[in-house]
């Protein structure tokens, strides 16, 4: 548990950094800290790999650690992304959509070179977040998928 919260703060510290830095904290910059979770339902695994010595902890455990930190980390991620929206204001996602808008239309010509191109352009045009909760969604979402898709392999290997 004391793992997923560092790591979900150090996502908010990101989100802070690139707004301080006058970078846009909801463009493609933001998803540099997709990697943190993963690393650190690794790193989870492995202090419990080292509580647990010689035995092991076990395939259950070991990837309910990976999975537990994936979670908190994705709760703590999500609340602080959430909390960061409302106290900005609706101005910075505002832009934000203006400038995912206008990298879309700059790769229009890719998507309408592949099959349901069209489709799939309007598709991501329509699922850009655009409230606070969208954002806090796919905060959640991004950081629970990739922490356990690697907390899974990484509790196998670390199990004895």
């Amino acid at each position: 548990m004391l793992s997923g919260t560092i790591t979900g703060l150090l996502c908010i510290a990101w989100v802070l950094f690139l707004y301080l830095t006058d970078n846009n904290p909801y463009g493609p910059k933001r998803t540099l800290a997709d990697f943190f979770t993963p690393i650190a339902a690794v790193a989870s695994q492995i202090l419990l790999r080292r509580y647990y010595g010689e035995q092991g902890p076990g395939l259950g455990k070991s990837v309910g650690v990976g999975i537990l930190t994936s979670v908190v980390t994705a709760m703590v991620a999500a609340a602080g992304m959430y909390t960061f929206s409302r106290l900005t204001g609706p101005e910075l996602i505002v832009r934000h959509l203006a400038e995912a808008r206008q990298m879309l239309e700059a790769t229009k010509a890719m998507y309408m070179k592949q099959a349901n191109g069209m489709q799939q352009y309007q598709a991501t045009l329509r699922n850009l977040a655009t409230t606070a909760a969208g954002f806090a969604q796919d905060e959640f979402v991004k950081k629970l998928l990739f922490g356990t898709v690697l907390s899974i392999p990484g509790g196998v290997f670390l199990r004895k």
